[in-house]
């Protein structure tokens, strides 16, 4: 049985693509491809993989729950599972700590190697869906201060734009920790909405066509934000006025993020060092194969080219 992990990363999408494999579980399971998502993950399963040992108990702690994924995965191949997908973006990490530390997930090789001896044996493949990183700072912005925390001070958003920290490291921290996997990189602007793509060109299973499209918890607006902040501390005005997205960087921040994520993206491009495998979308050749929805393709690397992508603006 393999498992096909997706980690994300966060403001990428992932409860739209988790509440679509929640919805198609039936005919996934027909194709015998399982589904472990956030409510499984979070309830006890993962818990001492996700956080650092650092006492003798935790580290107890950790090897049992490296016992227990195991455990699990023994009883999914049983029940006669080819493929299994767990998707749980804080596997990698939070948002909250990537702001904390005004950098992309600066823990993802440890919390990796943990994973991965959890699902030793089975782990053949990791999907990660980067994003621009003006656009995923500032949604994980907006996302938080939705949540309670402060609007970020000037200073600690300068920190953010000019961290050198850019999905290139996120790539090669995974790929030092997992050196067996196939790391798949699907880029956010590429399937953004569209779970049933970012499925079956991940993971080369033919998913089923999503008729019920939404997407789930979108960064909130301006208007929300200010809202939000008027009731909580009533100190809505904070904000700049405007409609639309809030784009907490200045125009030089914005242009550097953008510039780095074209960088990100030239390297895939070119090979990644043999890293990781920029992914394109098969969808649009999926007219032309007589294979019905839910069946496994032969194999994974035959349904996965490189696509040579635009440069973003």
């Amino acid at each position: 049985m393999d498992v096909i992990l997706h980690v994300g990363a966060h403001r990428t999408g992932t409860k739209t693509l988790q509440d679509y494999l929640r919805r198609q579980a039936e005919p996934l399971a027909e194709a015998r491809v399982g589904y472990w998502g956030p409510g499984r993950t979070r309830r006890g399963l993962l818990s001492g993989l996700v956080s650092t040992p650092q006492t003798a108990q935790e580290k107890d702690v950790s090897s049992q729950a490296e016992a227990r994924v195991q455990l699990q995965l023994s009883a999914a191949q049983a029940r006669g599972l080819k493929t299994l997908l767990v998707s749980d973006e804080n596997t990698i990490g939070s948002v909250q700590e990537n702001l904390r530390c005004g950098s992309l997930y600066p823990e993802i090789g440890a919390r990796m190697s943990r994973c991965a001896r959890a699902f030793a044996g089975h782990l053949s493949t990791v999907i990660l869906c980067p994003r621009s990183l003006d656009y995923y700072w500032g949604s994980a912005i907006a996302y938080a201060v939705a949540r309670g925390q402060a609007v970020p001070e000037r200073e600690q958003l300068r920190s953010i734009a000019n961290n050198p920290r850019s999905w290139r490291d996120v790539i090669a921290d995974l790929a030092k920790a997992l050196p067996e996997a196939d790391i798949r990189v699907l880029p956010f602007e590429r399937f953004s909405g569209r779970p049933d793509a970012l499925v079956e060109a991940g993971t080369g299973i033919r998913a089923p066509s999503d008729t019920e499209r939404g997407w789930l918890n979108r960064a909130p607006s301006l208007p929300e934000l200010r809202r939000v902040l008027a009731d909580r501390s009533g100190n809505g005005a904070s904000l700049p006025f405007g409609m639309g997205r809030w784009n907490p960087f200045t125009p030089e921040e914005t242009a550097a993020l953008r510039e780095a994520y074209a960088d990100d993206m030239m390297w895939l491009v070119a090979g990644a060092d043999g890293l990781a495998t920029l992914t394109e979308d098969t969808t649009r050749t999926r007219a032309a194969s007589s294979l019905p929805a839910g069946t496994q393709t032969k194999g994974h690397g035959n349904e996965h080219k490189e696509r040579q992508m635009a440069r973003p603006g």
